[in-house]
């Protein structure tokens, strides 16, 4: 049977087809992240892949055989669907502007797990294992500001405002600036590291000149540390940005206030931290310790002779 027209890939090189170039334009005009461009696109090779014809060809039928097979056969967890689906949706309703209601696009449920937290004293050890110094200083720079990995390693020597003591996150996600706090106890950190690498545009620059460092570099200095430290819980960039928002809340910092530190866009996705801050968590009194005292306990009955 011949290809149909489309996102089909006849090569390992993703032809630019009519239609692929129509929703990359969509997505470009939007602004979407390239990050989510690239995944997008991906997403929709595979589903058209799968089936040997044109995305224009297929429907809801096919889009639920397709979130079967990957669940049922390739394996894959609910919660790496979600990227599947969002793509679908903006090729069916944005590029191809069907006029399909969400249950043509079934959600598998996403189970909520409450996110790996370390404690202060494991952080102190993790940082003392690190015997690099730049890599110290990205590390640190992560937690201290609660910074994702992506911004993290774009940041400029520009972005550290020493005089408001800010530092500039230049279009974080969703392409959104934000200013976060700037630590007295970075401030030095960063001016330590200034002084013996003394880097000029890129605050950590990386191996080919002129780029930042990348992000699996990061992670991957972030993996030796931990294994170094000798702590068994998993670490990542992103678990310092979780333990950045915890030990904030833990310290009393206001909910709202920490959401817009994060740059988070939604309350609700900074609001559970509530549940591992274990301070506010752990402060809250129980309702059995609001009963009235019952009197002294009663001489408890004689135990019999045999059992």
């Amino acid at each position: 049977m011949n290809a149909q027209p489309g996102f089909i890939i006849v090569s390992r090189r993703f032809p630019m087809t009519p239609l692929r170039q129509r929703m990359l334009s969509d997505m470009q005009i939007r602004n979407l992240a390239e990050n989510t461009q690239r995944s997008y696109l991906l997403q929709v090779s595979s589903f058209a892949r799968h089936f040997n014809r044109s995305p224009e060809l297929l429907g809801p039928d096919e889009i639920r055989a397709w979130l079967i097979y990957l669940r049922e056969e390739r394996k894959l967890a609910p919660s790496s669907l979600h990227p599947t689906i969002g793509a679908l949706r903006f090729l069916y309703r944005v590029t191809l502007k069907r006029d399909w209601r969400d249950e043509d696009f079934p959600l598998p449920k996403k189970p909520f797990r409450l996110p790996v937290i370390l404690s202060l004293d494991e952080l102190t050890t993790f940082f003392d294992a690190i015997p690099s110094l730049k890599y110290r200083a990205i590390l640190m720079t992560a937690y201290a500001a609660g910074l994702r990995i992506s911004e993290v390693a774009h940041l400029k020597t520009s972005d550290i405002d020493s005089q408001r003591m800010v530092i500039r996150v230049n279009q974080g996600k969703g392409h959104r600036d934000r200013f976060v706090m700037l630590s007295p106890r970075l401030l030095d950190i960063l001016r330590t590291y200034w002084l013996d690498a003394h880097p000029r545009d890129w605050l950590f620059p990386g191996d080919i000149q002129g780029r930042p460092i990348t992000p699996d570099a990061i992670r991957q200095a972030c993996n030796r540390a931990r294994q170094r430290s000798g702590i068994q819980k998993p670490i990542t960039p992103h678990v310092l940005r979780h333990a950045f928002a915890t030990h904030l809340l833990e310290a009393g910092t206001d909910v709202r206030r920490i959401q817009v530190l994060m740059g988070h866009r939604s309350l609700a996705t900074t609001s559970k931290y509530l549940a591992v801050a274990t301070s506010s968590v752990c402060s809250t009194t129980s309702p059995l310790d609001l009963l009235p005292h019952p009197g002294p306990n009663p001489s408890p009955p004689a135990a019999p002779e045999s059992f």
